[in-house]
């Protein structure tokens, strides 16, 4: 799979830092389990309702099972070694493997995630046969239209704006290539989870925009119908992945407009942007936005993603939190509007468009094991599958007093921002800018803020 597909961690070597598991003075080194509960303040988990556990979307990487029981044994010796996820194959997806095949990916979002919701479980979406999840081994430049059909088998067959099915941009099965998935294209096989966490994203301007409709759409569908859909708002600033004809990752004939993602500009998901523990700070302090240059600890350098689509405008429960933030803190770049041109007037972003993140998380210098080796890794993927975790404990809650899972959550955190741990320092830069710097109030590089689980859960216990 090309590696714009996906926010991959960023691996750099552990050492000796998993003797310091359980100290709390040391979060800005490594975070652990025990650094992500204190700074969330969440509770070990002592409830599982056999329908809610967290989905979990991966695409082209892989856990290995030995990785899970080292990080088991050294961060959580209370969840068994053997603990595994429920796997739903789709069109040729699976897992696990061996260690020398483990990817960072799946290692991350399912160390991460266990820790928050045990004794919940997780389901894997592993989507999509080797020859499409792998790099170059075909053509399709299609996302999500896999999986979206597996878990609701209407949208196989589903026609909005002009497009009915899947494109041949997707993904064919039965796949033709040798090796391929020799099956029919699942349709409606499984069942989506209260809560999906995507650490998978790329830019608006990968497909077409009506592609982007279509699929949003069903994420309204989706949101409608109870669940929580969570993606990872990239790991570039402002900016996209460098690949040709965008050097930087900047559109415009200069490379200098800043390059929106797609799906976060749908604004029936819930987009998690990345925070860090700096160095010198603690997990009683307030977190800055995640930006570290290259070599600082990763070899790339990760700025966590945020911006404003060219697709969609400024859904009706951000518009308060964007036009204050405007109003307020206006970043000073030029801009276009609407059905602008792109790049009219000078402008480097939409100020019309859907703004994210809408939340964030830690994304940075986390404990894992991958291939068998303790390492550390960081991103959005990281922040994301920790978001969708405290979501899927408070559905736990509330199932628990015969409520329903809280589905769409984005008009409520915009109604209650103080929920959630405001975040004002830091930027996200790209294309040859700063980006966008964190303020009090939402802003396009920390969102709303993170998690603080208790406020969350009064909240969220309150509703019908």
């Amino acid at each position: 799979m090309p590696p714009w597909f996906h926010e991959p961690g960023h691996g750099s070597p552990g050492g000796n830092l998993y003797n310091i598991s359980a100290d709390l003075s040391r979060c800005d080194e490594l975070i652990t389990p025990a650094c992500i509960k204190a700074l969330y303040h969440v509770p070990l988990g002592n409830k599982a309702h056999p329908g809610n556990t967290l989905g979990i979307f991966e695409d082209g990487d892989f856990y290995a099972q030995e990785d899970l029981n080292l990080f088991f044994s050294n961060f959580t010796p209370y969840i068994p070694n053997g603990t595994h996820p429920t796997l739903d194959s789709i069109d040729g997806g699976y897992a696990p493997v061996n260690l020398s095949e483990a990817g960072g990916e799946s290692s991350l979002d399912l160390q991460l995630t266990y820790p928050l919701i045990w004794p919940q479980g997780v389901t894997l979406f592993q989507t999509d046969d080797i020859n499409y999840s792998s790099s170059n081994l075909t053509n399709s430049t299609g996302f999500y239209n896999s999986w979206l059909d597996a878990i609701d088998g209407s949208y196989c067959t589903y026609s909005a704006f002009g497009e009915t099915g899947n494109l041949p941009i997707d993904p064919v099965y039965p796949d033709p290539l040798p090796g391929g998935y020799k099956g029919t294209l699942n349709c409606g096989t499984y069942e989506p989870t209260n809560v999906m966490s995507i650490s998978y994203s790329q830019q608006e301007i990968s497909v077409p925009a009506n592609y982007q409709r279509r699929q949003c759409n069903e994420f309204m569908k989706l949101a409608l119908q109870g669940h929580t859909i969570v993606f990872s708002s990239g790991d570039t600033g402002v900016a996209g992945r460098a690949a040709d004809p965008r050097p930087n990752g900047c559109l415009g004939p200069n490379h200098t407009i800043f390059n929106p993602r797609w799906p976060d500009s749908c604004p029936y998901v819930t987009v998690v942007g990345a925070t860090k523990v700096y160095p010198g700070k603690t997990v009683f302090e307030p977190e800055s936005v995640a930006n570290d240059l290259a070599g600082a600890p990763y070899k790339t350098a990760y700025s966590s993603g945020g911006g404003f689509s060219n697709i969609f405008p400024i859904p009706e429960f951000q518009k308060t939190a964007v036009n204050t933030y405007f109003e307020l803190h206006d970043p000073g770049y030029a801009y276009y509007s609407g059905d602008e041109p792109l790049g009219a007037n000078g402008g480097l972003y939409n100020r019309s468009g859907r703004g994210y993140p809408d939340v964030s998380a830690n994304g940075d210098n986390m404990a894992v094991y991958v291939g068998g080796k303790a390492t550390r890794e960081g991103g959005t993927s990281a922040s994301t599958p920790i978001f969708a975790s405290i979501i899927t404990r408070i559905n736990e809650e509330r199932l628990a007093i015969g409520k329903t899972p809280v589905g769409w959550i984005n008009p409520v955190l915009y109604s209650h921002p103080e929920v959630l741990n405001d975040i004002t320092n830091g930027t996200n830069p790209g294309c040859g800018t700063q980006g966008f710097g964190a303020v009090p109030g939402w802003d396009p590089s920390s969102g709303l803020g993170t998690p603080h689980y208790p406020r969350m859960l009064e909240l969220f216990l309150s509703l019908p």
